[in-house]
C-alpha cells in the first residue's frame, strides 16, 4: 500500500486506492498547484495530511496553515497575483470568515488560478448547520464544479486549475462529506517540473483597487467571464449523459450533480427503470442550452439535489422562459431539504412521482443502532475544568459556548454553554448578554485556537470597554476538534506565543491562570473573576490529552499507562465520576457496581479528586 509521501511524491502515474481528500492533495500536485493554505475543518483535513506528509524539501507544493479562513483565501489570492497556481480549502461554515474577500475575486485579474475547494457538510456531522455554497458562487461570479467520486475529484481540480489559470480567474470545486471520505481506485498522472516562483505581479494587470470608479468595469468583465464559463459548460465531458436502455411509455428523464447524481445512477440501474439521467459536472453557471435539450427530449424530468432548491429554481426558470412543456418534478416537504444524500433517499423521491418504477423495498430486519452521545476524551482538560466550573456557578448564571472541543459541554451532564453562533463569537455575544444585566452572571468559554482565529477581536472590544463578563479560556495547546492541526503561538510552527501576556497586553484587569487538573484552584479563581466588577479571564491551561498520549507513545514505544482503580470496598455509589465527572472509562455495572474500562482510561488521575469516597486509586 502506498504511503501518504508516496503518493505526493510519486514522479510517474501509478493507480491507488484513495479516500477523495487524498485524490485531491495528489491532483493538486499534478496540477503544479504552487501555493496551498487551509484552516482546518471537518471534512477536509485529510488533504492537508497528504500535502504535509513528505519532508519539507521534497514536496510539490507550499502549503501552510493559516489563523483562520479569511487569512488562508487572502495569502492564496496573493500568491496567485504573483503569478502562483494556489488554491485553498476549508469546510462549509469557513467560507462564511472568507467571505470578505472572497467575493471580491472574480472581479480581479489572478494570473495563477486559484480554486477554492468547499468542504460542505450536508447532515451537519461536524458543524453548526447545512449552509448549502452553492449560493455564495451566484453571488461571487464564482463557477462551481462538483465531483461525485474520488477519480472525479482529480480529473475535475486538475481541469479547474488549468481553466482557473487560462482565464485568470477563482474557481469553486465544491465536495460534500461523503465525496471527501469516500474510496476509489484512481489513475493519478505523473508530476510536472518544479514551479518557477519568479515574481509576476503587475498592477498594470489590475485595477486591484475597486474603489467606485473602478467597480463596474470590473463587474462588467467578471460577468463576461462567467458567460465565457457558460459557453464551455456547454461542451464540456464533465456533464454527462447516461441513457437507460429500458423504454417506457414516456420519455423519463432526470438531472442531479455530485453525490446525489450516484445516489440516483444507482436507483436507477437497480430498478432497470427507463429514466435517462443528465450528470452535471460544471453546475454554476448551469450549461443552459444542453439542459434545455434534455428538457425537450423527455416528457417528465426529476430535478434531484442535497440542500436547497438550487439548480430547481434556475431550471424551472429556464423551462419557463423557453416555454417547455415538459412536466418538471422535485422533492416536496421540509425534511427533503435537510440531510445527506443516500441510494435509499433518492430511491424514495424519485418514487413519488414514478411509483410503478420503484416499488418500496423489503425493511430491513436489523434494529437500528442505540444512538450514542458524542464524550470529551479520556483525561480531557476541558472535563476536569467543566467539572470545577460548575461547582462554582451561582443559580441562574449565564454560559456562552463556543466552537471547539469544549462545545460538548452543551450536554449532559455539564450542561453550559447555552449560546453558540460562530468561532469566537463568545466573547461578544456574552458582552451583549451583560448589558444592564446586574441579577446573572454571564460567563463565557472560548479555545486557544479559536481565541486565535476569531476571538481576538472580541475580546479586545471586551477589554476596552470593561464588560462585565468572565471569560474561560481553555487552553489545550492545539487545534484538537480537527486532528491536532498546529495553532498559532504554540511553537510547532513559528514564534511560541504566550496566552496570558498577550491578553494582559489588551489591558485585561483580572487575569488570572492554573492548570485545568487543579480544581479547587480553578475553581477559586473562577468564584474570584466573577465577585470582579468588569472584565475577568480565567485561563485554563491542560495539555490534549489525546494528542499528548499519542506522542508518549510514539516516543516511548512500549509505553505502559497504569489506568486507576475503583475500592469496591470504599465506594459509596455517589456516582460522580460516572454521572458527574463523566469520564468514559467509568462503567456503571447492571448490580451498581463502578469499575473501569482499562482500554479507555489513560492513567491521569484527574478522577481522583472528584470521588466524595476517595475510592478512585491505583498502586503506589
Amino acid at each position: 500500500m502506498l504511503s501518504l509521501s508516496g503518493l505526493m511524491t510519486e514522479k510517474e502515474g501509478f493507480s491507488a486506492l484513495v479516500m477523495g481528500n487524498h485524490a485531491l492533495a495528489r491532483a493538486m500536485a499534478e496540477a503544479g498547484t504552487a501555493v496551498v493554505t487551509s484552516y482546518p475543518g471537518s471534512p477536509t483535513p485529510e488533504i492537508a495530511d497528504a500535502l504535509l506528509a513528505p519532508p519539507e524539501k521534497d514536496r510539490p507544493c507550499h502549503f501552510e496553515f493559516a489563523v483562520n479562513e479569511k487569512v488562508a483565501l487572502e495569502m492564496a489570492a496573493g500568491a496567485s497575483l504573483n503569478g502562483h497556481p494556489s488554491a485553498v480549502f476549508f469546510k462549509s461554515v469557513g467560507l462564511n470568515v472568507a467571505a470578505d474577500s472572497l467575493v471580491q475575486l472574480a472581479l480581479m485579474e489572478l494570473l495563477g488560478g486559484m480554486v477554492v475547494v468547499l468542504g460542505d457538510d450536508p447532515g451537519a456531522n461536524s458543524s453548526q448547520n447545512e449552509q448549502d455554497n452553492r449560493w455564495f458562487a451566484r453571488m461571487a461570479y464564482i463557477p462551481v464544479f462538483e465531483p461525485a467520486s474520488p477519480s472525479e475529484i482529480h480529473v475535475m481540480y486538475k481541469e479547474a486549475a488549468a481553466l482557473a489559470r487560462e482565464r485568470r480567474a477563482p474557481v469553486f470545486l465544491r465536495l460534500t462529506t461523503h465525496v471527501c471520505h469516500a474510496r476509489e481506485t484512481v489513475k493519478f498522472g505523473a508530476l510536472p517540473p518544479r514551479h518557477d516562483w519568479t515574481p509576476r505581479f503587475d498592477a498594470a494587470n489590475g485595477p486591484y483597487v475597486p474603489i467606485t470608479a473602478a467597480v463596474f468595469p470590473l463587474k462588467k468583465r467578471a460577468l463576461e467571464k462567467l458567460e465565457a464559463w457558460a459557453a464551455y459548460g456547454e461542451k464540456s465531458a464533465l456533464n454527462i449523459a447516461h441513457r437507460s436502455p429500458a423504454a417506457g411509455e414516456k420519455r423519463l428523464g432526470a438531472i442531479a450533480a455530485g453525490l446525489p447524481a450516484l445516489c440516483l445512477l444507482e436507483t436507477l440501474r437497480a430498478a432497470g427503470a427507463p429514466v435517462d439521467l443528465l450528470k452535471l459536472g460544471l453546475t454554476y453557471p448551469l450549461p443552459e442550452k444542453l439542459i434545455a435539450e434534455f428538457l425537450r427530449a423527455h416528457d417528465e424530468v426529476y430535478i434531484l439535489e442535497e440542500l436547497d432548491r438550487v439548480m430547481e429554481t434556475e431550471i424551472k426558470a429556464l423551462a419557463f422562459d423557453g416555454g417547455l412543456g415538459c412536466l418538471i418534478h422535485s422533492r416536496r416537504g421540509h425534511g427533503e431539504l435537510m440531510g445527506e444524500m443516500t441510494p435509499e433517499r433518492a430511491r424514495a423521491a424519485i418514487a413519488v412521482p414514478w411509483p410503478a418504477l420503484f416499488p418500496a423495498p423489503v425493511k430491513s430486519a436489523f434494529p437500528a443502532p442505540a444512538p450514542r452521545s458524542p464524550q470529551l476524551c479520556p483525561g480531557c482538560g476541558h472535563r476536569s475544568a467543566f467539572h470545577a466550573v460548575k461547582k462554582a456557578l451561582p443559580p441562574g448564571a449565564i454560559t456562552v459556548g463556543d466552537i471547539g472541543c469544549h462545545s460538548l459541554a452543551f450536554l449532559p451532564p455539564y450542561k453550559m454553554g447555552e449560546v453558540l453562533f460562530s468561532m469566537g463569537h463568545s466573547v461578544s455575544t456574552a458582552s451583549g448578554l451583560a448589558l444592564n444585566n446586574s441579577s446573572r452572571k454571564v460567563v463565557a468559554f472560548v479555545g486557544d485556537s479559536t481565541f486565535f482565529h476569531a476571538g481576538m477581536p472580541g475580546l479586545v472590544n471586551a477589554a476596552s470597554r470593561d464588560s462585565d463578563i468572565t471569560l474561560v479560556l481553555l487552553d489545550n495547546g492545539t487545534t484538537a476538534m480537527t486532528g491536532h492541526q498546529p495553532r498559532p503561538g504554540n511553537g510547532e510552527i513559528g514564534e511560541r506565543l504566550a496566552l496570558f501576556e498577550i491578553i494582559e497586553k489588551l489591558g485585561v484587569k483580572f487575569l488570572r491562570e492554573c492548570d485545568a487538573y487543579d480544581q479547587p484552584r480553578l475553581a477559586d479563581h473562577l468564584k474570584a473573576a466573577m465577585g470582579h466588577k468588569g472584565f475577568a479571564v480565567v485561563i485554563a491551561r491542560h495539555p490534549c490529552m489525546l494528542k499528548f498520549m499519542r506522542e508518549r507513545r510514539r516516543n516511548s514505544p512500549g509505553l505502559k499507562t497504569q489506568p486507576v482503580k475503583v475500592a469496591q470496598g470504599s465506594c459509596a455509589r455517589h456516582y460522580v465520576c460516572a454521572a458527574e465527572f463523566a469520564c468514559p472509562s467509568f462503567i456503571r455495572q447492571p448490580d451498581g457496581s463502578v469499575t473501569v474500562n482499562t482500554e479507555l482510561c489513560i492513567g491521569d488521575g484527574s478522577c481522583m479528586q472528584t470521588c466524595p469516597s476517595q475510592a478512585i486509586g491505583r498502586k503506589k
